[in-house]
């Protein structure tokens, strides 16, 4: 059971959260997980529940309040967490698993014995566990004066650290989002509006950077009648002169740093680019490449975390139970004890698992000394390549340097296309990336699944947010909200809808999120690139399937609504239950459904909606805009999205 102090104060078992009603409680319990393990006096605790209006048997009241917390506690079986009473006081005891605050505080402090790349990922991981407003629940004003003060001013001096790793490390744009917001929740605070006109000046935004030193400035006169300080006016003049303030940021900025090798060249593994530089799109179907930039990554914290911890265990692999090795590259026993780690990211086509599995191979780089490869395993007409050229490609490669290689094997199709890289790679580690789930894959050679599905709302909004900039979506809240609903929170989708808001900087969020939900999918594609488009993307993987799964597929989406169980499928089908639920778990293996609960399958909203207009007459669909594409539509072989968009 763990408590949640870093926002409502909150009681969590790791499934199901309880936030405390504000009461005189949880007033008692905040003030005493503020000081964990310590002695917290009785008049301390007087003071943090009554405030001045303490009853006049103030000591027979705590008591009685403690009692009530205890009751609390039985209530939701965490009564080993109990209060005990002291000599002066009361105290509870918590550690780093029972509280987060402390856990806050472990991460910090293993931050800053680590190396700049694992300390940005330490550091942000220690962020992510504040969930809101510090003690918002609590109604103890003792404690919001003298306590949440300092508890926030921890945090401020974390993300401030981050900020400037990302920003000695020319990522520029990956810090505008969390300054954007530090600034308006701390219009005076200092540091952060010269790291904020930093990032916008490497940026190429001058006049916004300019106008920043201008706010503060305004504020602070009329707030405290004193100018900013030095640094910031140096900074402002640095500006308006146009001097050299370090690498800029052309949005293709490494998201972490290795040893520098030499320049890239196409066949060649390469840990990073320079900073302030990137390499290449993945081109499906080509070489194996360095790895190239994910801009703009935001949201899957919870996978970023597992992911990392896996690749940067530095005894050997365990598999999810804790317990030993399932087995090795070169070894299938069970019971080799090098086994390097695996982990397949699979999912629904366009759901960003090459954008992850990219991101988190540049937070790991710096614990592969040979390179970070990424090896596309299929060709750009969606056929597999056969596992004799990729492995040629990978002996062909030359190393970056002596020691461990971590693969990326972008798209598999099937497990044997992977199982002989693996093979080849052994003693280093790979993530695999496909539509399939691969189950062959891990029960012959191990590892971990992580299956993605569409993006939480909170990481939606943080998505257009990172692309759109935060000025525009305040100004269209609830239209933001409406947007990422009608989008499916679908990472493609979310992106080319931003990216068409941001051609188009008159159009409201609101306009085009109406105009969207008109002919789902088919508004969800950019005019001047037809790979950037939910439909076509869809068809690529209908495409894929044989032909009576994928017409399967087309009927049961456009014909059903909520859950899909096996009875439903065989109505819709006109087949033996016992067909309906091999196709339904075929139709789970490649990645276009989900599964609710045992029994029970989803298909995500844009794949209905993709369903019902593939199988609608001609007559009954929107028309479309008619017009010759030009000569630069024409997708040319070996020619991929992006990768932050698959």
């Amino acid at each position: 059971m763990l408590f949640q102090l870093l926002g409502p104060l909150s009681i969590t078992d790791g499934r199901d959260v309880v936030v405390l009603p504000p009461s005189k409680p949880t007033s008692l319990l905040a003030a005493l997980l503020i000081r964990p393990g310590s002695v917290v006096s009785t008049d301390h605790l007087q003071d943090a529940v009554w405030g001045e209006e303490q009853p006049t048997t103030a000591k027979a009241a705590l008591q009685s309040c403690v009692l009530r917390l205890r009751r609390i506690f039985a209530k939701y079986g965490i009564e080993d967490q109990a209060v005990v009473a002291v000599a002066g006081g009361y105290r509870i005891h918590a550690d780093a698993g029972t509280l987060d605050l402390l856990h806050f505080r472990q991460l910090v402090g293993r931050a800053a014995a680590s190396g700049t790349e694992s300390e940005l990922y330490t550091l942000r991981a220690a962020l992510a566990l504040w969930q809101g407003p510090l003690l918002a629940n609590v109604p103890s004003a003792l404690l919001h004066r003298d306590e949440v003060p300092r508890l926030a001013e921890e945090r401020l001096r974390v993300l401030e650290r981050v900020c400037d790793i990302e920003l000695e490390h020319g990522r520029c744009r990956e810090t505008l989002v969390d300054l954007w917001e530090v600034t308006r929740v701390y219009p005076a605070h200092e540091r952060f509006c010269e790291q904020l006109m930093t990032a916008l000046y490497r940026t190429g935004r001058q006049t916004e950077a300019l106008a920043e030193y201008r706010r503060i400035k305004a504020h602070l006169r009329e707030e405290l009648g004193v100018d900013p300080r030095p640094e910031l006016q140096r900074l402002e003049l640095a500006i308006l002169r146009g001097d050299d303030l370090g690498s800029p940021d052309t949005g293709r900025a490494p998201v972490s740093l290795a040893p520098p090798a030499a320049p890239a060249v196409p066949g060649t593994a390469l840990p990073w680019a320079a900073p302030g530089g990137g390499g290449p799109a993945p081109a499906r179907g080509g070489t194996a490449a360095p790895l190239p930039a994910v801009p703009g990554f935001t949201g899957r914290r919870s996978q970023v975390e597992e992911l990392v911890a896996l690749l940067t265990e530095t005894g050997p692999a365990r598999d999810g139970s804790g317990g030993p090795p399932a087995g090795s590259f070169g070894d299938r026993s069970g019971t080799g004890p090098e086994r390097a780690p695996v982990a397949v990211l699979s999912g629904a086509p366009g759901i960003g698992k090459t954008a992850l599995a990219l991101y988190v191979a540049r937070l790991v780089g710096g614990h592969y000394p040979g390179g970070c490869l990424l090896l596309p395993l299929t060709r750009p007409d969606g056929t597999p390549r056969p596992a004799e050229e990729a492995a040629a490609e990978l002996r062909d490669a030359p190393p970056a340097g002596r020691g461990r290689t971590l693969l990326v094997l972008d798209d598999a199709v099937h497990p044997d296309q992977v199982r002989p890289l693996l093979t080849a790679n052994a003693g280093g580690a790979a993530i695999v990336t496909s539509r399939m789930g691969l189950a062959a894959l891990v029960a012959t050679h191990g590892g971990t699944v992580h299956r993605l599905g569409a993006l939480d709302p909170e990481e939606s909004h943080a998505l257009l947010t990172a692309v759109l900039g935060p000025e525009r979506v305040a100004a269209e809240p609830s239209a933001a909200l409406l947007l990422a609903s009608v989008c499916g929170h679908h990472p493609l989708a979310l992106r080319i809808a931003a990216a068409r808001l941001l051609t188009r900087p008159r159009l409201k969020l609101a306009d085009c999120a109406d105009w969207l939900r008109h002919d789902l999918p088919a508004r969800l594609g950019l005019a001047d690139d037809p790979r950037m488009s939910v439909p076509l993307t869809l068809d690529e993987a209908l495409g894929r399937l044989p032909r009576p799964l994928a017409e399967a597929h087309l009927r049961l989406g456009s014909t059903t609504r909520g859950p899909l169980t096996a009875d439903l499928a065989a109505d819709v089908l006109g087949v033996p239950r016992e067909t309906a639920e091999e196709v339904m778990e075929r139709l789970l293996d490649a990645g276009l459904l989900e599964e609710e609960r045992p029994g029970a399958f989803r298909m995500h909203a844009l794949l209905r909606a993709h369903a019902r207009r593939a199988t609608a007459p001609l007559s009954a669909r929107p028309q479309a805009l008619l017009r010759p594409p030009r000569r630069e539509e024409t997708p040319q072989a070996g020619s991929t999205r992006p990768a932050a968009l698959r």
